[in-house]
This record gives structure tokens, sequence and C-alpha cells, in this order.
């Protein structure tokens, strides 16, 4: 069975937007008879899993990158957050800035679990 608790550092913005016209709008759902303009907890569970499955696959491709090419944990997590920044801004992926400073600071502890470094701390 999976685990489906959020951290409780995972970013939980609320859904803004604007709608155009004369009179204000409220962007708001109805959920089983109640209006809501955050995200549903199943909602949130997805975001969380895509974000979590990212810093897992950008840990591993520091680490590889790391082992390939030579470069310093720090040059291919820096060159891996612009990536992801690119891709963002682009429209490819859909993520918030809160989201993507979430998944760089996870990919940095999951870095911390397979190598016992932290990645921009000198060892010496």
């Amino acid at each position: 069975m999976i685990d489906r608790r959020v951290p409780d550092d995972f970013p939980r913005e609320l859904d803004l937007g604007s709608v155009t016209g004369v009179q204000p709008k409220v962007l708001v759902r109805e959920v089983d008879g109640r209006y809501q303009s955050s995200l549903s907890e199943e909602q949130l569970w997805v975001r969380y899993d895509a974000c979590e499955d990212l810093a897992a696959q950008l840990s591993a491709y520091v680490l590889r990158k790391n082992a390939t090419s030579g470069l310093s944990t720090d040059v291919a997590l820096t060159r891996a957050e612009k990536g992801v920044r690119l891709k963002v801004d682009s429209g490819d992926w859909d993520a918030s800035q809160a989201e993507i400073a979430w998944v760089m600071k996870r990919a940095q502890e999951l870095l911390l679990e397979k190598t016992g470094e932290i990645p921009g701390k000198s060892t010496s």
C-alpha cells in the first residue's frame, strides 16, 4: 500500500488566478457542497508525487554526472536546477517556484543520504 502522506514542508499554495470581466470573480471549485480555492488532497498528492520523483531523478543525474564527467556535485546540481527552471518557464512543466525550491532541497537531501556529503559544503 502506498503511503499518501504529503510532508509538512511541501508547498501548499493557493490556486490563485484571475478572470476578466466587469464583475469581480473568484476562482473556486465545489467539493462536497463546499467551495474551495486550495488544492484537494488528491491534487496535492499528485503534485507532491511528481516533485518527489523529479528530486529522485535529479539526484541520480547529479551522481551520474559526477561519476562520468567529473562535474562537482554543486555544478551538476546547479545545471540541473537551471534545466528545471527552463522547462517550467517555457511552460513544458507545471510547477510553482515554491515547488522548484522544494525539489532542489529534496534532491540535496537525497544526495546527502546517498553520499553522506552536503552539496555546497566543503569536506576539508
